[in-house]
């Protein structure tokens, strides 16, 4: 049920993006609950893989390289869901460090710790 829960709460802080940026958009809720659900599998599937092939990158500034990789990963996701889109690198970088924000923000108000 958690797990749900947190699915949903992904897709809502997907669709608060574009109000707070112009150059994302999201269609609807059905392509927010995809592009979240695609975001979890990407984070959770090749994320690891690229931070242990960047580690030295990472290392020498200082954990910043992770922004890079988190943006990188957001864009690749938003190429690959049809109705969700991201204008730029610049703008996947902006919108993954929000959606991040916003997501832990609602987490904190929805979920409580067990």
């Amino acid at each position: 049920m958690r797990l749900l829960v947190t699915w949903l709460i992904n897709a809502a802080a997907l669709l608060a993006l574009p109000y707070l940026m112009h150059s994302v958009t999201v269609s609807d809720f059905a392509t927010a609950l995809l592009a979240a659900l695609f975001l979890g599998l990407v984070n959770t599937l090749i994320r690891p893989v690229l931070v242990l092939l960047t580690l030295p990158v990472t290392l020498v500034s200082m954990g910043l390289f992770i922004l890079v990789i988190n943006a990188f990963l957001f864009w690749l996701v938003a190429q690959a869901v049809e109705g969700f889109n991201v204008a730029s690198f610049g703008s996947a970088f902006i919108a993954a460090i929000l959606y991040s924000i916003i997501s832990w923000a609602l987490s904190t108000l929805i979920l409580k710790n067990d």
